[in-house]
This record gives structure tokens, sequence and C-alpha cells, in this order.
């Protein structure tokens, strides 16, 4: 058992640590994705690496070593799953991806790489002897992960009837991340759980249009700059059952999540000016046209609903598995303006072999690695007059880092990789399709030693 101390000083050490690494992730970040000025941006998968190698299945999903029945990794979507933990897992997650924009109407295309931290979170068992004799669990978890993110420059040109020509240069940063606190209870085949989180961060937004002087002279240009800091509380719930189709055969669990609807308080400050640039490139404001600071405002931040099952056969080799989400988009409001989206929805399939079996020597490593592989497939939120299908083919492997024997001790290290290849938009559609290419890797370390008080005889 943990003291009230000991998890206070967990708590505050743990978060020091995260939010280092996940503010340093930032500096890696060159993504240009035009679409993320729509909405909070570009959404960052919120699965597990285990889960997004399976199309991104979650609602229901468990990542157990079937040898011994042990937690190998987080369910970091649905907080019932939480009950299940029975040792201390710190789960953090890495991704590259490189987004490829192409036209419709032209052979152009452009590339931009992107690395970030997914996701950084410790979960720990707090279940008593006598809990543990009526069949019951529960489970602890927190950390930290972006939601979203905000990263575009755009730049166009066009021809003002009877003015003149001008180019526009439209630029977009922030995103949004997430520090969250969750807890599972497991009852028999029940298990229900909640996640708080404090959702944080920042929108800025900047267009700027010149005047090129090819038929009137201009010595002016206009700047518009808006900047928002927002920070907000939100909460997700969750459910699971579990239940065996024939004793000691093949199991069926359901699972479904509840992320509700919520808004987040922002500070805005925006100035709409003429400028110019000095001799080394900064801008020079003329003349303001409006200026306004610390104006005080909501983002309603839409609900979003999963539901899904796996199916484990009796031996624990194969898992099959389905989600389906839904999001409402359609009210989001940002200072009480509407934004160009759409409600969505996802239908997620996924699969996972493990070839060992109880009997397996530990010398057979590669009997122990689970494969995994799914799809996903929906439309895209972003409005752009048509739907947009967004989709994507997903691979993966978890593989021990740690030796076998060790399994059995409850302590080990595992590597789960993962690779998507998807596309939003198609050709069909008048805009610009979005081809990603996104590789996942994720480290599971997971002990049942950690906090537990040694004695000496």
């Amino acid at each position: 058992m943990l003291s009230a101390k000991s998890i206070t000083s967990y708590f505050r050490k743990g978060y020091l640590i995260l939010i280092f690494i996940l503010s340093a992730s930032t500096l890696w970040a060159q993504e240009n994705s035009p679409y993320s000025r729509y909405g909070m941006g570009d959404l960052v998968p919120n699965q597990s690496i285990a889960s997004r190698s399976m199309g991104g299945i979650s609602a229901a999903y468990i990542d157990l070593f079937p040898i011994g029945n042990m937690t190998n990794s987080m369910n970091l979507t649905n907080p019932a799953l939480l009950g299940y933990l029975n040792n201390t897992i710190f789960d953090f997650g890495v991704e590259l991806d490189r987004r490829t924009l192409r036209s419709n109407t032209s052979p152009a295309k452009y590339s931009a790489n992107n690395l970030i931290v997914s996701y950084l979170q410790l979960g720990f068992p707090l279940t008593t002897t006598k809990m543990a004799k009526k069949g019951n669990a529960l489970g602890v978890s927190f950390g930290l992960k972006p939601v979203s993110k905000v990263n575009y420059r755009i730049i166009s040109g066009q021809r003002l009837s009877g003015i003149d020509s001008v180019a526009n240069l439209f630029e977009g940063t922030g995103g949004i991340n997430q520090a969250n606190l969750s807890t599972g209870i497991k009852l028999k085949n029940f298990s229900f759980g909640a996640t708080g989180a404090y959702n944080f961060g920042n929108k800025e937004t900047n267009s700027k249009r010149e005047f090129i002087n090819d038929t009137v002279l201009t010595y002016s240009s206009s700047n518009s700059d808006v900047k928002t800091i927002f920070g907000g509380l939100s909460l997700n719930l969750g459910a699971h059952y579990s239940f065996l189709l024939k004793k000691d055969s093949s199991r069926l669990m359901f699972g479904a999540t509840a992320n509700l609807k919520h808004k987040l308080s922002g500070t805005k400050n925006q100035i709409d000016e003429t400028f110019i640039y000095d001799a080394v490139g900064d801008v020079v404001g003329i003349d303001t046209a409006y200026s306004t600071n610390n104006l005080e405002g909501k983002i309603n931040m839409p609900s979003s609903y999963t539901v899904g099952f796996t199916f484990t056969d009796k031996n624990s080799n194969w898992l099959f598995g389905a989600d389906y989400t839904t999001t409402q988009w359609s009210n989001y409001k940002f200072y009480n303006v509407a934004d160009a989206l759409r409600n969505s929805s996802k239908l997620q399939v996924g699969a996972q072999f493990f070839p060992a079996k109880v009997t397996t020597p530990a010398s057979k490593y590669w009997q122990f690695v689970k494969y995994r592989a799914g799809f996903y497939y929906g439309n895209d939120y972003v409005n752009l007059g048509t739907t947009r299908p967004d989709y994507a083919f997903t691979f993966g492997t978890a593989m021990p880092l740690t030796s076998l024997r060790r399994f059995g001790a409850s302590e080990f290290v595992l590597l789960n990789t993962g690779i998507e290849l998807g596309q939003r938009g198609s050709k069909q559609n008048q805009s610009l399709r979005e081809g990603i290419f996104r590789i996942n890797f994720g480290v599971s370390i997971s002990t049942s030693s950690w906090f537990q008080k040694r004695k000496y005889y």
C-alpha cells in the first residue's frame, strides 16, 4: 500500500518530468498542415501505440501478456480498464509523421516532417487484499499528452478588381495539451472509470496582405494578429464488461467511453493594423484600425462517444476488435463563432496475433512478439463543402526488450511499434489531399516492485 505522503511526492515529481519532456518535444516540430487552421488544429491520435497499430481499437482492448495474465501497457482512452492494472507501468510514446499535400488540379506536392512525444503516462494498482478476495480491483494513472496542433504557413496571390495585385500570407501556431488524472474500478466482470483533465494551450493566427505595386503605388500593407491563451477542465467516462463465452474458453469484452462536451476559458489579444517592413525585415506598425487586450471568452469543445468490442480465443493467441466513434464538431465555437467543421464518425477494426503458448521455451523469442494490424475509415471533420474521407491502414508489433524469463516476475520492458499509411481527402474532392505516413514507437516499463516497502528478517 502507498502512503498519502508518498503518493503526493510521486505525483509532484512525475508531473515535473512529464511537463519538461512534453514541452521539449515542440522543438522538433516542423509541420506545415493547412487544415490545422480549422477548429483547434489537427487532432493528435489519442490512443496508445498498441491500439494505433490495430486501427485504433481501444474501447474494450486490454493489453495483457497471456502467459501470467500481466498488464503490458495502459489503455489511454477508457479509464475503466485501469481496474485491470496488476503492476506499475510507465508508458510513453513518440511519433514521426510525414505529411504530403497533393493538388487534384496539378502535379504539385509539398511534404513536411514532424516529431512529437505522443503521451507520457504512469499507472499503478491500488487494490487491497480485501478487494482482491472479492474479485475487485482499483487502478490509478496520470500523465500528459498533446490533443491538437496548429501549425501552418500559406502564401497566396490574387488580383483585386480595380485596385491592384496582392500577396496574402496566413500563419498559425499553437495547440492543446492535456494533463490528466484517471481512476478505474473493477467489480468482478464490470469496470467503471473516469478521467479528469486540464486542457491548456494557445492559438495564434496571423494574416498579412501586401500590395504589389504594379498599377497603383501603395506604401503600406495590412496585418491582423490574434493570440488566444486558454485552459479548462474536461471529463471522460468509461465502462467495460467482460465474460467467457464458455468456461475457460474464449472471451468477449465490450467497452464504451463518453468524452463530455466542455468549455475552455480564453484570453485574447488582437490587433488589426497597417504596416511596412524596416531595413531588416521586421514589421513596423503605421496605423491601428482595431486593438483589444485580455478579451475574455469561451471555446466550446465537442462531445465524443465510442463503443467497441474485442474477442480473444481460448488460448489468447488471437484477438479481434472493432470500435465506432462519433464526435459532434458542429457544436464547436470559438468566442461564440462557429467554424467550417462537421460531425465526424469513424470505424476502427484491428487484430493481434501472439504465437507463444504456455509450453513455448524462452529461447523462441519471435514467438513472444505480438503482431498487429488494422485499419480505420471515416469522414474528416473539416467541412469544405463535400464529405472528405479519412482513412488509414496500420501495422505494428510488441517486442520484449528484457529477458523473457523475467515475465514470470512481472518485471519487463516492452517496445510497441506501429506504422500508419493514411489519407485525408480523395481525387473526387476539389480540396488538397493530405497523405500521412506515421511511424510510432512506444516503450512500456512495467514492474511489481515499485513502491513496495522492503522488509528484512
